[in-house]
């Protein structure tokens, strides 16, 4: 079963890259179309600033659960360089319980909101769109940095080895 578990958040992680990937060439693409069609065509899009936002949003939420994935977040790691052995171990554990725990709350408030009548009623000005497609990726992007770190608590082949608790 673990096995099955960590298979499917590898899976979700290289969608996260993938995404991350199409997001970025998008922005790209987007933004010097802009500056193109406005210095030498006198032509903006009237849209791009907007959707040019919206994701470089969802590229740093997605961004943020693809580094979780990778345990490549930046970390204040005071309190574990203190500890030894097992002591660092059981912090380790304590503070991933405390992250998801975060992160549930999180997404429990985040499901909330975006299911609100107003939100859902809200509509882009410039592209004419509702705005909680948009607000979607970040509600999905809290699902997923909640299960990345379920797997790390749950899978103890994905947790990370402390240097001072491997010797």
């Amino acid at each position: 079963m673990s096995g099955l578990i960590t298979r499917f958040d590898r899976l979700i992680g290289q969608i996260e890259y993938a995404l991350l990937i199409g997001l970025t060439a998008s922005l790209t693409l987007i933004l010097s179309a802009q500056v193109v069609l406005r210095y030498f065509f006198s032509s903006p899009l009237f849209w791009a600033e907007e959707v040019a936002v919206q994701i470089l949003i969802s590229a740093t939420f997605i961004g943020v659960s693809y580094l979780l994935h990778a345990n490549q977040l930046v970390r204040v790691d005071l309190l574990l360089a203190g500890l030894t052995g097992a002591a660092a171990l059981w912090m380790e554990r304590l503070l991933n319980l405390v992250v998801l725990v975060t992160l549930l709350v999180f997404c429990y408030y985040a499901t909330d909101w975006i299911l609100r009548p107003e939100i859902k009623a809200d509509v882009s000005p410039t592209t004419g769109l509702p705005r909680w497609y948009n607000y979607g990726v970040l509600v999905a992007a809290f699902y997923c940095m909640s299960w990345h770190q379920l797997v790390r608590l749950s899978c103890p082949a994905t947790r990370p080895v402390l240097k001072e608790a491997a010797a």
